[in-house]
């Protein structure tokens, strides 16, 4: 065996290394000329929202150094399913390297990881390739090239756990081959297993064409493929048995928490053009990968050229040309038709980057190229060329005649540059069986040229990820970083139970991951939707589909109930009740004095239907008071700029431009209520307005300025706590969008008195729990009967028991966790598994002994002829 892999890695290994590093160096360098590479003023994460996934790795890096537990995380949020959230995040192959890199160098990490993914996918797609087209090697490194840089890779590259899909396609494709031709299974469980392993999303994906390139290959030649069809069901049935171990515990949490498949609402795909397909199939095409874009598909010039030459040359079986057209068929109907595309998806609309399976469409056209270059002959150059001509003058037709609306993307010079890179493959294979001196040098001027073209073309799309989503300085990441984890650091040393913190001038919505602390603030598309939508009738703001929850402009009230014990600023946020401790650069921590330990004694009345609705319910409910913590007052219009107010029905105000793309500022006289917290109260009243979906607000009191989006963030602009009645100017700045609809602003007052008393009452009930790993434990001594509520998200993978054995969790509000305790006095112990794990990891064992057996079978039945 060894001498057989020395002999393979002597022969091909020029040919694998190139297959490796080309890909890595045109990313390399693409990524230079525009300004990214290590210790760079600008990192790989494109725009702020992917700053996540740094925090994500970060957060992973402490699972490597044993900071944090696998199953469950007190970061992510109030506390999240870490399992599951791994599944789709973090799974990956290479994720592990991360480990020779500190979290604040996790951008550069991010790169390296990156580049290493698209060489990883060149090398993988040339050891299919070799395994599976007689063509000459170099021909060989150039397809994996073209695949390893195909548009869709390289236009989502920044969405970067997806890229360990493209390295596992064609070794599962390689594994179904070997498994027709050979009988040898291990190729295709290995790659399947890793495949769905690393991300079940895009696995879905691969599973399903895999599935049909395996009918469709059967019935090229149904009596010598027919045998095999028990031997595919059997190891991908045992592939994914194994890979349950991940899987069956992220369905479960899908499932549990709310995830919720979209309708079919129509037949015709939204937003799709009729020349898509071949809009995106010329060289440095990037529309979007937002809202309203055309699927990526290009693959490369070449081919495209001989996956065209397929269909055209009489040397592939008609058979094989319908079987294999099919497929092209299937994936252009899912583009167009709404419910095959929605399929792909999982039955889950996507939120942008559209069309998520248009990889396979550009896999399917290498795959047949490499069918036809086997077969290519000098004989058949006049079909590669009218093939070539076919394409293009369909390219020209389309310049001329397409709609200049939605393609005004497209410039002449991308079509003069595809044109003429035609014309050049052409020249080649022209020259190539006419010139014994053009063979010597037509290798490495192939592989240049193809080389050459993924560049411009690699080059265009990260140019477009630029222009579309921003690659963000450095600074925004790492700059604050060495102040914020010292005061987090410090905040862990000197509490000994949970505590929950938050940033009030955040660097990412996913900070929490990166610094280690728990807070409120999550973006994930892994999440607890149910605890989400309940925290967002509290006041955190987390509509639609729960995708991210957000703490700032809430209210003293919420800081209380969940616990958070510190805000980080970088100026006084202005709050009663939270004192200056320290400070660490541009940052201080501030102590709430009034933050409430992890569960609170009450009684079964929470569990009834309508109840704590909301803050001041719940609020009045865990202290045992009636009556408002807060009276309200007008705020009244006492100067404006550069805008135009009108009132309308209903209790509705519009603020419209007088002079375009300039900020539109209003101020109000307000009197706020001695001893009293104030919030100016602002409600967008067309939340589904596109027009008004980036507006932004900046409050402004006694030179104090805080502000955000007004969709993303909660109502309660905080503006300050008074000890005397005063009459102050609230001004706010609105940006970001032309005309402005809101609720009429008013003004909120906490009575700090009231507040304080009720919060004590609340103290008094508190139940301090001590959490490690996913584990979270208290001892209660009770006179009577009580329930011990939580602000742990509930989730179906909690376990309860008091004083060791193991009792029901009743529901709350599907939010959070609350069990009844006896009177006497008890140990509580919550204790944290994923559902399904424990099926999963049994399955994880079982099929792989089971395939090791049956694949022991197969080897010796074969031995013994």
């Amino acid at each position: 065996m060894k001498q057989k892999i020395k002999k393979f890695v002597k022969i091909n290994g020029v040919a694998m290394l190139l297959s490796f590093c080309i890909p890595i160096v045109v990313m390399g360098v693409s990524y230079y000329l525009v300004g990214i590479y290590p210790g760079s003023q600008t990192t790989i994460l494109a725009s702020d929202s992917f700053t996540q996934y740094a925090n994500f790795h970060a957060s992973f890096n402490n699972v490597l150094h044993g900071k944090q537990n696998i199953f469950y995380t007190w970061f992510g949020s109030l506390g999240l399913n870490y399992w599951a959230f791994m599944a789709y995040y973090l799974n990956g192959v290479f994720t592990p390297l991360i480990a020779f890199f500190d979290n604040v160098h996790m951008p550069d990490a991010l790169y390296f990881l990156t580049l290493i993914k698209f060489g990883a996918s060149g090398l993988a797609f040339w050891i299919f390739a070799h395994n599976t087209f007689k063509v000459k090697q170099w021909v060989t490194i150039g397809l994996s090239i073209s695949y390893a840089l195909m548009s869709y890779a390289v236009g989502y590259s920044e969405v970067i756990m997806w890229l360990d899909t493209f390295m596992y396609l064609p070794l599962v494709i390689l594994g179904i081959n070997r498994l027709m031709d050979q009988r040898k299974p291990t190729v295709l469980f290995l790659s399947y297993l890793l495949l769905f392993l690393s991300n079940f999303y895009m696995a879905f994906m691969v599973g399903v064409f895999s599935f049909l390139y395996f009918l469709v290959r059967t019935l090229t030649d149904g009596k010598r493929y027919k045998k095999r069809i028990k031997d595919y069901l059997l190891t991908s049935l045992l592939a994914g048995g194994a890979s349950m171990v991940t899987i069956l515990p992220t369905i479960f949490d899908l499932s549990n928490n709310g995830e919720r498949l979209t309708k079919i609402n129509t037949l015709v795909t939204p937003d799709v053009g009729v020349w898509d397909l071949v809009a995106k199939n010329l060289v440095g095409v990037y529309d979007t990968s937002k809202y309203q874009s055309m699927p990526f598909i290009y693959v490369g010039l070449m081919p495209l050229m001989f996956c065209v030459f397929y269909f055209l040359t009489k040397k592939v079986p008609l058979k094989n040309k319908i079987l294999f057209g099919s497929l092209f068929i299937l994936l252009i109907a899912s583009i167009y038709i709404y419910p095959l595309n929605l399929f792909w998806h999982g039955l889950h609309s996507p939120n942008m980057f559209l069309f998520r399976f248009s990889f396979l469409f550009s896999f399917v056209i290498i795959l047949l190229a490499g069918y036809g270059l086997e077969v290519y002959t000098k004989a058949d150059f006049e079909q590669l060329l009218n093939g070539t001509i076919g394409i293009g003058g369909l390219f020209i037709l389309f310049l001329l005649v397409s709609n200049k609306k939605r393609y005004g993307i497209i410039t002449t010079s991308s079509l003069i540059i595809t044109i003429s890179l035609l014309i050049i493959y052409l020249g080649i294979w022209f020259f190539y069986h006419r010139s014994s001196k053009v063979i010597k040098w037509l290798p490495v001027v192939f592989i240049l040229l193809i080389a050459g073209e993924a560049f411009v073309n690699s080059k265009a799309m990260i140019e477009g990820i630029r222009n579309d989503w921003g690659y963000p300085a450095r600074e925004k990441y790492n700059e604050a970083y060495p102040d914020i984890k010292a005061l987090v650091d410090d905040t862990n040393e000197t509490n000994e139970n949970m505590f929950r913190l938050e940033n009030i001038d955040p660097v990412s919505l996913n900070d929490s991951f990166n610094y280690g602390y728990s807070g409120v603030t999550m973006f994930s598309s892994i999440r607890n939707r149910h605890s989400s939508a309940y925290v967002n009738a509290l006041g955190f703001r987390s509509l639609g589909s729960n995708l991210q929850v957000q703490y700032l402009n809430n209210t003293l009230l919420m800081d209380a109930l969940m616990g958070i014990k510190y805000n980080l600023a970088k100026s006084d946020p202005l709050k009663f009740g939270f004192d200056k401790i320290s400070t660490q650069g541009a940052y201080s921590l501030y102590e709430n004095r009034f933050a409430l330990p992890l569960g609170v004694l009450t009684d079964e009345e929470i569990y009834q239907t309508n109840a704590v609705r909301n803050q001041t319910e719940l609020f009045n409910h865990l202290a045992e008071t009636e009556g408002e913590l807060f009276s309200f007052g007008q705020a009244t219009v006492v100067d404006s700029e550069n805008v135009i107010i009108t009132e309308e029905d209903n209790n509705i105000v519009s603020y419209g431009e007088q002079t375009p793309n300039k900020p539109k500022k209003v101020t109000w006289l307000v009197t706020v209520p001695a001893k009293s917290q104030g919030y100016l109260s602002i409600v967008s009243a067309s939340l589904g307005n596109k027009l008004e979906a980036g507006a932004a607000i900046e409050v402004t009191v006694d030179n104090h300025s805080h502000g955000n989006r007004i969709n993303d963030y909660g109502q309660y602009y905080n503006i300050g706590y008074f000890e005397n009645a005063s009459t102050i100017k609230v001004t706010a700045t609105f940006t970001g969008s032309q005309k402005l609809t809101l609720f009429k602003p008013d003004v909120a007052f906490l009575n700090t008195q009231r507040f304080e008393e009720s919060v004590k009452r609340i103290q008094e009930k508190g139940v301090n729990f001590k959490t490690s790993g996913r584990k979270a434990n208290a001892t209660v001594s009770l006179k009577q009967g009580e329930v011990v509520l939580t602000t742990i998200p509930y989730d179906k993978g909690w376990k309860a028991y008091i004083d060791g054995e193991k009792v029901d969790i009743p529901t709350f509000k599907d939010a959070f966790l609350a069990i009844p305790v006896p009177k006497g006095t008890h140990t509580i112990e919550f204790v944290f598994l994923p559902q399904g794990f424990a099926i999963g990891a049994s399955l994880f064992i079982l099929c792989i002994l089971t395939f090791s057996g049956y694949s022991w079978i197969v080897t010796r039945k074969k031995d013994l002829g």
